[in-house]
């Protein structure tokens, strides 16, 4: 494990406004009609408070390694076709419920060689069908170990925003941020078809401090 300095608040900045206005609806209330009448409203700032939360993790250093790019509870890993790439894939998906950090995460050292957004429905985010039928943000990277995949977030049920911070050419080292989901959503991640999973359904997972799978070792030595 590894950890490197932090580029970002404890808190997500992109929650700073939705805290901000819950703080001060409720503090309005208290100081116009009490504390028995505004204390559902705290609890509601101190809810979206603990949503936006964003903490460091320690980082793996296995090289073929694919660490997990979101917070969540694992909901498939399969043989799947990957629509991005259009190729044979494992999948494996994070599901994060409204409890769940949202930020994202890169899973791998690595270059964006595309970013393709789709809008689509907000099902609920745990189900299989919202990878093909919901709001999708989808990057493919190309690892340092000559691996390619494609991390793609999925919009839920709540969730009405996907945030990505980069584009084609960009640089990732693992565990960097790169963007955020805001209320309940899932990220996919289509790896080489023989990738050796390294979690089991229904594990829960944290972002960048959990591997999720380890790429195939021939393929990187045929990068060398």
């Amino acid at each position: 494990m590894t950890s490197h300095p932090y580029p970002h608040p404890l808190i997500a900045r992109e929650g700073w406004p939705f805290i901000a206005g819950a703080v001060l609806l409720a503090l309005a209330v208290q100081v116009m009609a009490g504390l028995c009448w505004a204390w559902p409203l705290w609890l509601l700032a101190l809810f979206v408070l603990q949503f936006f939360r964003d903490p460091p993790r320690p980082i793996p250093t296995e090289p073929l390694a694919v660490l997990s790019p979101a917070d969540g509870r694992i909901v498939a890993i399969e043989p799947a076709h990957d629509p991005w790439r259009d190729c044979d894939a494992l999948k494996i998906s994070v599901f994060m419920n409204v409890f769940n950090v949202h930020s994202n995460r890169s899973p791998v050292d690595g270059t964006v060689l595309a970013r393709w957004y789709h809008p689509g429905k907000f099902l609920n985010a745990a189900l299989d069908k919202a990878s093909s039928e919901n709001e999708r943000n989808a990057l493919h990277l190309r690892s340092d170990t000559g691996h390619e995949l494609s991390c793609v977030q999925v919009a839920g049920l709540v969730a009405r925003r996907i945030l990505c911070y980069v584009e084609p050419g960009d640089r990732l080292t693992r565990g960097q941020r790169y963007g955020f989901i805001r209320f309940g959503s899932r990220v996919d991640l289509y790896l080489p078809p023989d990738s050796r999973p390294r979690v089991v359904f229904g594990e829960k997972v944290k972002a960048t401090s959990t591997i999720l799978a380890e790429f195939p070792a021939a393929e990187r030595e045929a990068a060398r």
